[in-house]
């Protein structure tokens, strides 16, 4: 095969290649092989984005950008780490094309983002559900696995029951009501400081909370923020529209996630991310929020609630077990040292 690789921004039709070439392989692999914000970044140029694409001449006499994407790799340097993630067309595999994209990602993070910048940043590459060619092409090539990312999984209507949402207790001396208008900057404050030590979640900014909103799948009333109650104790504590406003920032969240277009009967609904503030943490807030998202996926119907979270994290760990969930994939961040 002769094989062309293109760094650079990607046009419309390139994007829409990728996007196929990540369905395809979703499709013989059973896992997604490009994660959320990748997909995100596709239409960005930035200094800290870089895009490659594998290309396959084909028939079209070796012309560069002529030929059929057959390859996409994608590295964020926006962190304190590079990560990367890669995709090869099922049809493609075997060939070299993940190696020649790995290679063009090792020079990538050798080189300054911009100039006068220092160079030389440690690469992290994903490997969704780390299959056994992954990890074989990782062995391979010396790397290791640095990180670990677990899926984890319940049935709505098996294990411990999921309560109604009126069922759910908020304890006294806080209120619970839905993503409003106006709450961005206090969102995004709450969750810089909940997930101050995670390599990408404490790092999003208003830029990625409106691209997130401008999907098809959210909803504010799928959003939920926990403010501690005024003095005066005025507030319903189940107050999700209207009537006094919380008399502080808030103090948890939950953001849940039901992507469209799911064949009925296999619905899936994501609890997309919990946070607590550090103040706040040991009070069994993580907890109430998980069931308040619990109950709001059974509401709009979905049949099985997933999540995913870190696989050291402990604490949240022990809250989803006790709330049902169990591991259904396990996706690993690897590293050369």
């Amino acid at each position: 095969m002769s094989l062309h690789i293109e760094i650079g921004p990607l046009s419309s039709e390139t994007r829409h290649e990728v996007r196929n070439i990540a369905a395809a392989a979703a499709g013989a692999d059973g896992v997604v092989p490009l994660s959320e914000q990748p997909l995100l970044n596709l239409s960005r140029d930035e200094p800290w984005l870089t895009h490659v694409v594998a290309r396959d001449a084909g028939d079209e006499g070796g012309v560069p950008g002529a030929g059929r994407v057959v390859g996409y790799l994608q590295i964020d340097r926006s962190g304190p780490v590079a990560s990367a993630e890669v995709v090869v067309h099922p049809h493609h595999r075997r060939r070299g094309i993940a190696r020649r994209l790995l290679h063009a990602a090792e020079l990538d993070v050798t080189f300054p983002m911009r100039s006068g910048e220092p160079g030389g940043q440690q690469l992290r590459v994903w490997a969704h559900g780390d299959l056994p060619p992954a990890r074989g092409l990782a062995a391979a090539l010396g790397y290791g696995p640095v990180r670990e990312l677990r899926f984890l999984a319940r049935p709505i209507d098996e294990g411990p029951p999921v309560p109604a949402p009126e069922d759910v207790v908020v304890p006294e001396g806080y209120v619970l009501r839905t993503f409003r208008p106006g709450d961005d900057d206090a969102w995004l404050d709450l969750n810089a400081r909940a997930f101050a030590s995670h390599p990408e979640q404490g790092r999003l900014t208003s830029e990625d909370l409106r691209a997130r909103q401008e999907e098809p799948w959210f909803d504010p009333e799928g959003f939920f923020l926990l403010f501690p109650a005024a003095a005066d104790g005025t507030e319903s504590p189940r107050d999700s529209s209207s009537g006094p406003a919380p008399a502080a920032a808030p103090v948890a969240f939950i953001w849940t996630k039901v992507e469209t277009g799911q064949a009925a009967g296999s619905r899936d609904g994501e609890i997309y991310v919990v946070g607590v503030a550090p103040e706040a943490q040991g009070r069994g807030l993580g907890r109430l929020m998980t069931d308040v998202g619990l109950a709001h996926l059974a509401r709009v119907g979905v049949n099985r609630a997933v999540l995913y979270v870190e696989g050291d994290n402990a604490p949240a760990l022990a809250t989803y077990k006790h709330a049902g969930f169990r591991q259904d994939a396990r996706h690993v961040q690897y590293f050369r040292a």
